[in-house]
């Protein structure tokens, strides 16, 4: 039996890796719950905030005291957060899934530089959304430089982050694919009277509104017709069942940096 962490145990997204684990109870045992130092939760039995009974398992604000606990971290807090447990994770050589989004450029860069641990960093732990990468990277191809590329996304009020880092990836998989620098082609809104659209941009348009959970629509537009490749979340639960299947899969791999592709399968080889 493997032995889980959830970082963040007592926020919406850790209440539900909680119920996530337990579904998966064949494969995987919560073991560890992290929280802040002022969570109302810390010290008590976790289970009793996420599911409404006991666990066995109590809430503790230090994830480095818990390393002997748990096999894998499942993460979905904030970037510093994030990285503060990434490096508690290597220390005491734990495998982790990080699911949170908006990093900067240098954070990025120390993610995907990992080498000691066994990690699965994906902006997204659906494996609808994560299908849907690998088909629009075929209609990228397919549909090429004829059309007019434009990401519209979708979130509850109170996700800080926008775009999401579901639509800069959907972005990085169609730039990548066409041959284009996503920073030198993005635009991000638009207001005012302009030019004429240029072709090679990849346009993004972002909504915040009350519990939106997540919704992404890449659209593929030509003269007279056009492509829409689209994903809608009705529940955290599609993210969480997704990164509890990445953490039972991660445990068996090598030390390296993996994705969701990965995990799936769906990854080029």
């Amino acid at each position: 039996m493997n032995r889980v962490a959830i970082a963040g145990a007592a926020g919406r997204m850790g209440r539900t890796l909680i119920e996530a684990v337990l579904q998966q109870a064949d494969d995987l045992q919560l073991a560890a719950a992290s929280v802040l130092s002022d969570d109302p939760v810390l010290g008590s039995d976790i289970g009793l905030a996420s599911v409404g009974r006991e666990l066995g398992v109590i809430a503790g604000d230090d994830l480095s005291a818990m390393t002997e606990d748990f096999d894998v971290l499942i993460d979905f807090t904030e970037p510093e957060a994030s990285l503060a447990n990434l490096a508690i994770c290597e220390a005491a050589n734990k495998a982790m899934v990080l699911g949170t989004t908006g990093f900067a450029t240098e954070q990025l860069q120390r993610i995907n530089e990992v080498t000691a641990i066994p990690l699965v960093f994906a902006p997204n732990m659906s494996v609808g959304v994560n299908l849907c990468f690998s088909l629009l990277q075929r209609a990228a191809a397919v549909l090429g430089d004829e059309v007019d590329i434009e990401i519209t996304e979708a979130h509850h009020r109170y996700k800080k982050d926008a775009p999401s880092g579901t639509a800069l990836k959907m972005g990085e998989i169609i730039a990548e694919e066409l041959g284009r620098d996503l920073d030198e082609v993005a635009v991000y809104g638009r207001e005012g009277i302009g030019e004429e659209r240029d072709r090679k941009t990849i346009g993004f348009s972002t909504m915040r509104a009350g519990d939106i959970v997540g919704e992404h629509t890449v659209t593929f537009a030509a003269l007279g017709e056009r492509v829409e490749i689209s994903h809608k979340a009705s529940s955290r639960m599609t993210f969480a069942s997704g990164a509890v299947r990445a953490a039972a899969w991660l445990i068996k791999q090598q030390p390296g940096v993996y994705s969701m592709l990965d995990v799936l399968g769906l990854a080029e080889t």
